[in-house]
Parts: structure tokens; C-alpha cells; sequence
């Protein structure tokens, strides 16, 4: 369990604007060491400190190491430039070694998209070159993570991605099963383009109907579409295997979106459900 760290979106802290209540850093990083969580992501911008020796003061204060951030950017549009908030973003890691990148549509939340023309998609595939590039020179590996209401979300569009660009990918369990992939299927065939990964498990029925625009994805996320490790739809027995038997070395980042309404009492609120999936995390790779 050395390579199990977390996220805080785990704990319903999130960049959307008006995404829920929103804990405190030091609760957050607290229930994370307590629940035997080994390292961390930064979450959203402004969550932790920009100062990257500040950042790794509070963080070892919990004893957390850091794993890198989350960081969604406009990567289609012809007439942007991502490398600069890239840039800014990198210069808070220090000794966190990965990037996580999302093609984000240039609008708040994961509600909607838009459709891509052939240029914009040309844009957005060397823009992921350019981006892993620059990091790679920094000494960091950046990631595609395919996310609902991006501009990767589904099997199409992931496939563009493996096969028009170098990036590696961020392999998040629950995105891709929501978005319609097989993420089973990609952790056996794609394993050497699997840098980074996001455990999720997801109720599938209610995937299904976000992809049918029956429900938002926000609506999605707050009546139970992410379910703790082995409560769902997703086989993580199977992906970590295959991961593992292909020589997988990176992170297992423990990640299940939650919308809070209020600051949950001492000892309740999504502490559990972090503390269940590694519970089952531990079973099925014991």
C-alpha cells in the first residue's frame, strides 16, 4: 500500500465554482494520513499553498508525500496558449513528479462540451506533445486524463489520443467506465501508455444515464454515480492485476468525487468511504 495516495476531490474539495462545501486543508490532509493514505494530489488550485516549500512543510506535517496535481486546460483552441498556466502550475510541485492534465472545455464544470472541428483536435494533439515535452524537461510526466465533460471523455476520442499524440495516459477507472470505455480492456492494451492512475468504481446504471443526458454529471456525482472500492461496476481486481503483471511502477491515487452539502461531524462523512476502499483495495491485491 506504498503506492495508494489521494485526492481531495475525495473529500468534495473541487475547481468548479459551486461544486459543495468545501473542508479545510487540514482536516482534509489529517483523515487522509489517518486513514493510511501514503501521499496526496494538490486539488484545486489555491487548496494548498503555491510555495512548493510550503506545500511540502504542511504536507509533511501529516506525514503525506506529494504526487502532483490535476490541472485542466484548453488544449483545442488554435489561438491559445496552454504552456503558460502550465508553467504556473509546475512551479508549485516541487519533488511531485506528475501532471495530470484534462482537455477542458474553457467553460466551469463537466456539464456539457462542445464538439471539436479537425483543426481544433489538431491543436489539442500537439499542444499534448508540446505540454509532456516541457514537463519532461522540468523532470515531470505529464498525463491525459480522459474526464467526463472534457474534450476526451469517450472510447473515440481516447483512441485519438493514443494514436495521434505520445502522451501517457492517466488511467481513471471511473471516468473512462462512465465515459463509455472499457478500462479493464485499456489496462491490458494499452498498459506502456499508463503513467498515472485515478481508482474509482462507479455505479453503471447511472453512468449510463449521464451519457444519455438524463441527468447532469453534477446530479450524477451527488446521488451516488462514484461508489467505494468494490461497491460498483468497475473491476479493480482486474486492472491493477494487469497493470501489475505489465510492470506498473506509478501511483494508485484513491479518487471517488463527492458532493458535500456540510462540513460532515468529527469522524463521519467521506473519511468512510475512503477507509472502505482501501479495504478492498487491500483484498484484492493481498
Amino acid at each position: 500500500m506504498i503506492r495508494v495516495a489521494g485526492a481531495p476531490i475525495s473529500w468534495g474539495v473541487c475547481e468548479v465554482p459551486g461544486w459543495g462545501h468545501q473542508m479545510a486543508p487540514g482536516r482534509v490532509l489529517a483523515e487522509m494520513a489517518a486513514a493510511g493514505l501514503a501521499a496526496t494530489e494538490f486539488g484545486p488550485d489555491g487548496f494548498l499553498p503555491q510555495d512548493p516549500d510550503a506545500r511540502a512543510e504542511l504536507l509533511a506535517g501529516h506525514g503525506l508525500a506529494a504526487v502532483g496535481g490535476f490541472v485542466p486546460v484548453v488544449l483545442h483552441d488554435p489561438g491559445r496558449d496552454p504552456l503558460p498556466e502550465v508553467r504556473h502550475a509546475l512551479a508549485g510541485f516541487g519533488s511531485a513528479r506528475t501532471l495530470v492534465l484534462a482537455a477542458a472545455t474553457g467553460t466551469d464544470g463537466y456539464d456539457a462540451r462542445p464538439e471539436l472541428s479537425a483543426r481544433e483536435w489538431d491543436a489539442l494533439l500537439a499542444n499534448l506533445d508540446r505540454i509532456a515535452a516541457h514537463a519532461r524537461a522540468e523532470g515531470v510526466t505529464a498525463t491525459l486524463h480522459p474526464h467526463i465533460g472534457t474534450m476526451v471523455e469517450g472510447p473515440d476520442e481516447v483512441e485519438r489520443v493514443l494514436n495521434g499524440s505520445a502522451v501517457p495516459l492517466c488511467l481513471d477507472t471511473g471516468h473512462l467506465l462512465a465515459g463509455g470505455n472499457d478500462p479493464v480492456d485499456l489496462a491490458r492494451r494499452a498498459a506502456d501508455r499508463i503513467a498515472h492512475v485515478h481508482l474509482k468504481d462507479v455505479d453503471a446504471s447511472l453512468a449510463a444515464r449521464v451519457r444519455a443526458g438524463d441527468v447532469t454529471y453534477t446530479e450524477a456525482v451527488r446521488t451516488g454515480l462514484y461508489q467505494p472500492l468494490g461497491q460498483g461496476d468497475v473491476d479493480i481486481s482486474a486492472i491493477t492485476t494487469a497493470l501489475d503483471a505489465a510492470g506498473y511502477t506509478g501511483w494508485y491515487v484513491l479518487e471517488q468525487d463527492t458532493v458535500l452539502d456540510s462540513e460532515p461531524a468529527p469522524g463521519e462523512g467521506p473519511l468512510a468511504d475512503v477507509v472502505a476502499s482501501l479495504a478492498h483495495l487491500r483484498k484484492v491485491t493481498s
